[in-house]
């Protein structure tokens, strides 16, 4: 998963990339801190696995992970390379989500580029420079497009009709997912790769002690079928510098036991319809895989390895819990919870699956 944290300069981008990397990216309080795209891979940590690995003596643990993009601070303008411009919007083309970090604190010390704390009007700020930066786009598209579909071919010609109908969707300021892409030209989302096409995570850079997301940043979450959490994107990064047990206290006190990295790699899964399932042995590697919620058997098998994928006989699965209630694969087969499930079984969240397959 690659994400990219975008929002105004001064937003809190590069203090949550601190503190959801442990990583050096530069927090200063002027805009355009971030000159490249800071990138970290980052281990998502699941207690499930931990429980897995312990109940069957596995070693090594691998968490999955996810690819944080800290992308720089855009301004009304970018689009026509305000600031530092078009470089950026490229770099969120090539993210799978974007985190959209929208101040809702009122530290005097922390200057607004716009001199004044409007979460709204910053949601919008960035949101129309994603617009017009998909218009250009899709105009530059339909005209090269346009040209090829006079052949008569089936799928341009539902590309061009497609675009038309998302050139004109932008331009009343409506997002490009608003316009699903034509089953002639399945194709067409992915040659466009529009930014407002992206699921997005706004995540609300609240004052320390708060927990709550502000209710303009939930409504106009909801309303575009996104999701929202409350990060202190600065309590974060200084906690993220503590010994963990220690972290883990003071958010206790603080009414926050939840780190900033949970809230953001949970609204990401939420996000993407992603689950986790599960692969490990007795003294083998104990790993996590993210898959779409409804992937197969036979496509989570394809997660471990094509060779597995194209040889799969069967698999045997069981849920994480009824592994580690049963004390391992011995005491689950005995209670009968360690089921033989053939490529079309669905996957769950949590799932520890054995893949039985013909080299």
């Amino acid at each position: 998963m690659r994400i990219g944290i975008v929002g105004l300069p001064n937003a809190g981008k590069s203090s949550l990339f601190n503190a959801l990397t442990n990583a050096a990216a530069e927090a200063a309080n002027y805009p355009f801190t971030t000159v490249e795209p800071n990138v970290a891979v980052v281990p998502i940590r699941d207690e499930r696995l931990v429980a897995v690995a312990e109940t069957l003596g596995s070693d090594p643990i691998t968490f999955e992970t996810i690819a944080f993009h800290d992308i720089a601070g855009l301004v009304r303008g970018a689009h026509k390379g305000e600031g530092l411009g078009n470089q950026f919007l490229a770099n969120i083309r090539e993210t799978d989500a974007i985190v959209h970090v929208v101040r809702a604190h009122d530290d005097p010390q922390v200057v607004h580029p716009d001199g004044r704390v409007d979460p709204l009007a910053d949601i919008e700020t960035i949101e129309t420079e994603l617009v017009f930066a998909d218009l250009e786009q899709a105009e530059r598209r339909l005209e090269r497009v346009g040209r090829q579909a006079r052949s008569g071919d089936k799928a341009l010609v539902g590309e061009a009709d497609w675009l038309r109908r998302v050139i004109e969707a932008l331009q009343a300021g409506r997002p490009a997912r608003s316009v699903p892409p034509p089953e002639e030209a399945p194709d067409s989302l992915r040659n466009l790769q529009p930014l407002t096409a992206k699921p997005v995570l706004y995540v609300a850079n609240v004052g320390e002690g708060e927990t709550e997301v502000p209710e303009p940043i939930r409504t106009h979450a909801a309303a575009e079928g996104a999701k929202a959490v409350a990060v202190s994107a600065r309590l974060e990064s200084e906690l993220s510098e503590l010994d963990p047990e220690e972290a883990a206290m003071m958010r206790e006190e603080m009414g926050a036991p939840e780190s900033g990295l949970a809230a953001v790699v949970r609204g990401a899964f939420e996000l993407l319809h992603l689950i986790q399932f599960f692969t490990a042995g007795e003294g083998k590697e104990a790993r996590a895989y993210a898959i779409e919620r409804g992937t197969t058997a036979w496509e989570a098998a394809g997660e471990i390895h094509t060779d597995i994928q194209r040889g799969f006989v069967r698999a045997e699965v069981v849920s994480w819990s009824d592994l580690v209630e049963s004390g391992g694969y011995a005491g689950a087969r005995e209670r009968g919870l360690l089921r033989l499930e053939g490529r079309d079984y669905e996957m769950r969240d949590g799932d520890v699956m054995t893949v039985k397959f013909t080299p």
